[in-house]
């Protein structure tokens, strides 16, 4: 993982509530376990009409979103099943935070062991990013907060050890292994034997 202290990016808006992961990424690309390449199929069956075409109308599709790192998204966005693919998908596109005013459970988890951090922010500042696509805002992990233009900072919840972990760019089995001299020396004193 790429450690993740601030960001400034414009956004790219996908207003649609209740997008899962199916859609996010498709059942039918599952049948990797590489994160690279991913990217490709992200939003398929919404990115691309059935013979593959790019439709115009789908927000990832258009020029003036190149390069844009966040994604606002409506309602409720990473519903449906676990599937760690949705997050790499997403990464590998290109996108290192989603902004929504719900963001599902298990999907903020997948993101936050993954390094895409998922930011929940209140109906007004979600309405405002909603109705202005393309907007540059700043992203500060250290902070926990979104900087809309040079508008207020918005604060977002997120767990003091997913912060750490997006900071210094590990995952959790990275944070163990940071340990290995403090767990050796606990196996090496314990008085007893497993």
């Amino acid at each position: 993982m790429k450690p993740l202290r601030q960001l400034r990016s414009r956004t790219v808006v996908l207003p649609t509530r209740d997008i899962d992961t199916d859609q996010i990424i498709p059942a039918r690309f599952l049948t990797t376990t590489s994160r690279e390449g991913l990217g490709k199929h992200l939003f398929a069956d919404l990115r691309f009409a059935p013979d593959g075409q790019p439709r115009d109308e789908f927000p990832l599709n258009r020029p003036d979103t190149d390069g844009c790192e966040i994604l606002v998204a409506g309602n409720n966005f990473g519903c449906g099943s676990s599937r760690e693919h949705a997050p790499w998908a997403l990464l590998d596109y290109g996108i290192r935070a989603v902004v929504s005013t719900e963001i599902a459970d298990i999907f903020r988890n997948n993101s936050l062991k993954n390094g895409l951090v998922p930011v929940v922010v209140p109906p007004d500042a979600h309405d405002f990013l909603l109705a202005n696509p393309g907007v540059e805002v700043s992203l500060d992990v250290e902070r926990a907060e979104l900087r809309i233009g040079d508008g207020a900072a918005v604060p977002f919840p997120i767990d003091a050890f997913a912060r750490y972990c997006l900071i210094e760019g590990i995952d959790q089995l990275g944070f163990l292994q940071q340990q290995m001299d403090h767990i050796e020396h606990f196996e090496e004193q314990r008085p007893w034997t497993p």
